[in-house]
């Protein structure tokens, strides 16, 4: 999809999307256009009852004599309470409008159109984002897609009298690359997306400047990482621990480690899910997904950040060689874990790369995602991630970056009672706590691998990494949940 920014006349061909407020100034194409056509916009909007209340769209089909093939009125709501964020939707919302049609070309007159106290480069910028965002799409493997189901639009023009824009969307085109990269990682079957190739993919980085480290099952077996390699033993896919290093900071700066749960596929194991709906555990690796997303946007953008993501990839299956409920692994950290459900898996692959991340890269800072439970979908729906946390400034500027990001976090509770729920009697801990608080006792956890002294926080993202519905400006299917929150705290916390 081709995204040119332009102060040039309005080319009058394809679709136009004039956004408007309810409350302020509107694109001066829509004053044009309807002193063109006889006030034939003005008909339409009193018709339709479109005022430019946010989320409000009228299409139509344009009037002869102005070129366009269709015009779209896309509402901003009132100008007081519009954002950055908001301005992606409208420009995610305007797309999706227009890909279901044959235009070839879209453009977005904003020219007259602001918003009080916003830089015109950053609304043009944002809206620009937002249409890109929702133009993905992943139909690689459709092999007789009728011609009205493949879109025909190609160039989006950004109308905006800012010459600054161009630049202020040069970033955010990097961080959409992120999330792309992420999207087809989370949508990829589990027979393409394997512990082995999901490395391969990780290795592509490297032409962007990030260094790749790849351990095998014979170098994870030296370091004793058998709660990881417990999980996997049942696959004929190996496992792999993969660490992306992007040292774009101070040379001497501890970097922060990002740390991904990747389970290519869960299907519980020996405790083994059920039949309906174990489909859509080919994305139980999106925290992994997400780590590598950032990787690239970071990297992409040549952040002045010092950062790790360290991820480890499992596939979680039942055969003769599966690990079974009741079996007691070794962890790296040497703290002795009770395996009482094997489909709670992913806390086990988290607490030796979250060990070894510590022993090799000293980290201040600690970071981990993982779709670790379905109870935080129980407790926070499609809403937000969870944030677990065991520092106050971290957990603080972690839902900063989500407000500003639009990957939303909610915090959870991290207490003593929680860890109370995981003591076994025959190990040093349990995989499961039990009914009562499950995503908070996973926390609890993975908090016993955290060393003291380190900056800690772990964001359950089940809910966030795949949507069964269109959104603006995401897409039915993988969302790409984290990477901009993750970029936004290295832009926030790291970058200043």
């Amino acid at each position: 999809m081709q995204i040119i920014f332009t102060k040039a006349a309005l080319s009058k061909t394809g679709a136009v999307v004039i956004p408007s407020f309810v409350d302020g100034p509107s694109s001066s194409a829509f004053i044009s256009i309807n002193e063109e056509t006889d006030g034939a916009l003005e008909r339409a909007s009193k018709s339709a009852g479109f005022s430019g209340k946010k989320g409000q769209i009228l299409e139509i089909v344009a009037p002869g004599g102005v070129g366009f093939g269709r015009i779209v009125l896309v509402g901003a709501g009132k100008t007081q309470n519009f954002t950055l964020l908001d301005a992606e939707t409208l420009g995610g919302s305007a797309l999706a409008k227009v890909m279901r049609t044959r235009e070839k070309t879209l453009l977005f007159a904003l020219d007259g159109f602001s918003a009080p106290g916003m830089d015109n480069a950053d609304l043009a910028a944002r809206i620009a984002f937002g249409a890109r965002l929702r133009s993905y799409q992943f139909d690689k493997y459709r092999t007789k897609l009728e011609k009205d189901q493949k879109p025909a639009l190609t160039k989006i023009s950004i109308h905006t009298p800012s010459s600054a824009a161009k630049s202020a969307y040069a970033t955010l085109d990097y961080i959409c690359n992120g999330v792309f990269l992420t999207r087809d990682l989370v949508s990829e079957p589990a027979n393409i997306l394997f512990p082995e190739s999901f490395a391969q993919r990780c290795r592509e980085l490297e032409s962007l400047g990030v260094r790749v480290k790849v351990l095998g099952v014979e170098e994870m077996k030296k370091l004793g990482m058998h709660a990881l390699l417990g999980v996997g033993q049942g696959s004929a896919n190996e496992s792999r621990v993969v660490a992306m290093e992007w040292m774009g900071g101070k040379k001497n700066d501890a970097p922060v480690c990002f740390v991904g749960k990747g389970v290519t596929f869960d299907s519980g194991g020996i405790s083994l899910k059920p039949g309906p709906g174990m489909w859509d555990m080919k994305w139980d690796m999106g925290g992994a997904g997400a780590v590598t997303g950032a990787l690239m946007a970071l990297a992409g953008r040549k952040a002045k950040a010092n950062v790790v993501g360290i991820i480890g990839l499992v596939e979680n299956m039942p055969d003769g060689n599966a690990q079974r409920p009741g079996d007691i692994v070794t962890s790296m950290s040497g703290q002795t874990i009770e395996v009482l459900n094997t489909d709670a898996e992913g806390r086990l692959v988290l607490a030796d790369i979250l060990w070894w991340a510590q022993e090799v890269y000293k980290p201040k800072t600690m970071i981990d995602l993982a779709t670790l439970t379905g109870a935080i979908i129980v407790a926070l729906a499609n809403e937000f991630g969870g944030l677990f946390a065991n520092n106050e400034t971290l957990a603080g500027q972690l839902l900063e970056a989500g407000e500003a990001s639009g990957d939303l976090l909610w915090r959870m509770p991290l207490t003593k009672a929680f860890d109370e729920m995981i003591k076994s009697d025959v190990a040093d801990m349990k995989n499961i706590g039990g009914k009562e608080g499950p995503s908070s006792s996973a926390a609890a956890f993975l908090a016993r691998f955290v060393k003291p002294g380190v900056a800690w926080a772990h964001l359950d993202i089940a809910g966030k990494a795949w949507t069964d519905k269109d959104q603006s400006p995401t897409p039915k299917g993988a969302t790409g949940y984290g990477v901009r929150l993750l970029n936004e705290f290295v832009r926030a916390t790291l970058e200043k």
